[in-house]
């Protein structure tokens, strides 16, 4: 892994800021009271499964960190329905600021920077897993979900 998935999403949003504000500003058709609701209850999730999956790490006393070696797959937790939460919150932390700021290119550059993040990141964290863990964990991808 070359780049720190959440760099990623970090460039997204200044990309999607620096858009907005220097070139074309993308509105979102949303009033402001229905964005701020959605924004509030995105940017929630995005927490509870940034938090949940950091917790689930520290349980099992392994590093977080995608680049390190796993001693075990976690399939507990927030990981009994999505083999990515951390990926997922993150998104949906993007998708909260994407509202809150009323700006439709962070919006436009979630399924991008998802894109990139399965290329970068998941692709090979699958397979790694896949080899390290066999049919236990191609059983663990058949029950959950990739994102959620």
């Amino acid at each position: 892994m070359r780049i720190p998935p959440p760099l990623i999403y970090a460039a997204a949003v200044v990309a999607g800021v620096a858009l907005h504000r220097l070139l074309v500003p993308l509105a979102l058709p949303l009033s402001p009271i229905i964005r701020l609701v959605v924004a509030s209850v995105t940017g929630a999730v995005g927490l509870v499964l940034l938090v949940a999956a950091m917790r689930a790490f520290r349980r099992t006393g392994q590093d977080p960190k995608p680049w390190k070696t796993s001693p075990e797959f976690i399939a507990s937790g927030v990981y009994r329905w999505s083999r990515n939460p951390m990926y997922a919150g993150m998104a949906s932390l993007q998708v909260s600021l994407a509202l809150g700021l009323a700006n439709g290119w962070l919006l436009v550059f979630v399924p991008a920077v998802l894109g990139v993040i399965y290329v970068t990141a998941v692709r090979q964290e699958e397979a790694y897993l896949e080899e390290k863990f066999g049919a236990s964990y191609r059983t663990f991808k058949t029950k959950v979900r990739r994102w959620l």
